[in-house]
């Protein structure tokens, strides 16, 4: 690759084709690989990564491909759509300078310590340098085997990779930190899933998601050498993270290396507070936020059984396997993130004996969540700021969208559409009426459930009057972090069951949509709607499983 320059910034010329992509391969280049060779599931020490290649599949077919991913790598539209992309990233054919591995780490799932993980199903091609000189990460889900497959045989089915390429470039657009995906490709071959984990197994097609981020390094990378005593590895992983992934850090005269681990922790302490602040913005649900599923960079991460909150139910969890526990429903995810938070910081204090300052930065965290949802909630109710007095007509506002089954991702984007009644005039009936559309049942409106949200429209009308900003402002900066959009659980339910029939023409259109979930887009006004009565109980749209 040339480089050129853009507005004085140097930019990586197009990529000619795939063989020509700029590995740079840092990770496998500075931390100690697995001797072992061989791809059979066994326990690995000492290493940080195994070296694996993708297993070829009969047909691979692309069915789908992001042009924002596509242009930040430098990848043309005619080349995405050569043969030659299909089969690169099915993981029939390794491109020139790759060096394809499957990291080791482990973690605790639902709350025990687990061991060794993996990955399983996923191997990296090796990272690359984007347009703008920056590290990506290229990652083929559903690639075959690794010595982490444990039972499995690390293929994925096209349910579970469509929703992971959509979702990942919709909480992209959104704005919410989170891997990205490049591309969904058929592979040509069925699968063998139990969808419910319930002794009916059932044949799916086979499909692999390029998946693309500056690092894919989890808490579960250092929590695993600590967990066995491998100090030196551990080590190596700090290094190595804080110098690739933290070069800020890298770059400042921090003195003892004890300052660096606790300085790096506490930046991963206020990215992820930052990251679940967004989930809890735009009712997002992991599903399965084990250490191994958490982000050192504070990026969503591993979409499997996740889930859009559409009515609000803090209680509800979109994974069949926590459906008991409800460890990780949606109103938990702040308090998980703090336990997982913890379990790093206990494996890093493996490597230092200044514990005080890696407590600081998990207080960080809860502060940092603190004033962010604060102020994100300030935000999205038309507020400008936070004040004193807020957290109570918040709590009483979550106490009325529990009162009866209403749609969240329409009441906030329609409450901006509610008139601010300056002078009393307005009746109970004028306050509501901008929000019926987000009642499941209408019949619910009624009574105490009708008043307790008239008296709290009029609180928030009068607290928007305070607040100072003129009405236009006000419901600009309300749509602004109030999506119209997001890839409702029904609709992408809708996009697996045409594309299992063959028809894609319903995941280009998704796509696009969700490129642009703030705005109205006259048109499309069906992919707003709230969820239809066929989807409330139906596998897919409701709750699903880890099975993918």
């Amino acid at each position: 690759m040339v480089q050129s320059r853009q507005l004085g910034v140097p930019v990586l010329d197009p990529v000619a084709n795939l063989d020509s992509l700029a590995f740079d391969n840092r990770f496998t280049a500075a931390l100690p690989a697995d001797p072992d060779t061989s791809n059979r599931r066994r326990q690995v020490h000492g290493a940080a990564f195994s070296r694996v290649e993708p297993t070829p599949v009969p047909a691979p077919s692309t069915l789908a491909w992001s042009p924002e991913v596509a242009e930040l790598l430098g990848l043309a539209p005619e080349l995405c759509a050569s043969q030659d992309f299909a089969v690169v990233f099915a993981g029939n054919r390794v491109p020139a300078g790759a060096d394809p591995f499957a990291a080791n780490y482990g973690g605790h799932q639902f709350g025990r310590w687990a061991g060794q993980l993996g990955d399983g199903r996923a191997i990296a091609l090796g990272e690359v340098l984007d347009r703008h000189g920056n590290h990506q990460t290229l990652q083929l889900k559903g690639a075959g085997p690794t010595p982490y497959s444990r039972r499995a045989d690390g293929r994925a089915v096209l349910r579970s990779s469509l929703r992971e390429f959509l979702c990942s470039e919709a909480m992209h657009h959104l704005g919410v930190p989170t891997t990205r995906a490049l591309s969904l490709v058929a592979t040509g071959e069925s699968v063998l899933r139990d969808v419910l984990y319930d002794g009916n197994p059932r044949p799916e097609p086979g499909a692999v998601v390029c998946r693309v981020a500056p690092s894919f390094t989890r808490f579960g990378n250092f929590q695993l050498p600590a967990a066995r005593g491998d100090l030196e590895l551990l080590r190596q992983l700090v290094e190595f993270t804080i110098r690739a992934d933290f070069p800020d850090l890298a770059a400042e005269s921090l003195g003892t290396f004890d300052e660096a681990v606790a300085a790096m922790f506490q930046d991963v302490c206020r990215r992820t507070a930052a990251l679940v602040v967004e989930w809890m913005r735009v009712g997002f649900v992991h599903g399965v936020l084990n250490t191994d599923n958490m982000s050192i960079l504070g990026l969503t991460i591993d979409y499997g059984p996740y889930g859009w909150l559409e009515n609000f139910d803090p209680g509800w969890t979109p994974n069949t396997t926590d459906a008991d526990t409800r460890r990780y429903r949606y109103g938990a995810q702040p308090q998980v993130a703090h336990w997982n938070l913890l379990q790093l910081g206990n494996a890093l204090l493996q490597l230092t004996d200044q514990a005080d300052p890696l407590e600081a930065a998990l207080d960080h965290y809860s502060q940092s969540y603190q004033r962010g949802f604060r102020n994100m909630m300030a935000e999205r109710l038309g507020w400008a700021r936070p004040r004193d007095g807020d957290d109570a007509l918040v709590n009483e506002l979550m106490g009325v969208l529990t009162s009866a089954e209403i749609d969240q991702v329409l009441f906030f984007r329609d409450l901006a559409r509610v008139p601010v009644d300056r002078d009393g005039r307005l009746s109970d009936e004028e306050l509501i009426a901008p929000l019926a559309d987000a009642w499941y049942r209408p019949e619910e409106l009624v009574g105490e459930v009708r008043a307790r949200l008239a008296g709290w429209l009029r609180l928030w009308a009068q607290r928007v009057v305070e607040g100072g900003l003129d009405d236009e402002e006000r419901r600009r900066r309300m749509d602004a972090l109030n999506p119209r959009f997001v890839l409702r659980n029904y609709l992408a339910q809708e996009a697996i069951d045409a594309a299992e029939q063959g028809d894609i023409s319903l995941i280009g259109e998704l796509l696009d949509v969700l490129r642009r979930p703030y705005d109205d887009q006259p048109g499309r006004e069906r992919f707003a709607a709230r969820r239809p009565e066929w989807a409330r109980r139906r596998v897919g749209c409701s709750m699903l499983s880890c099975s993918s």
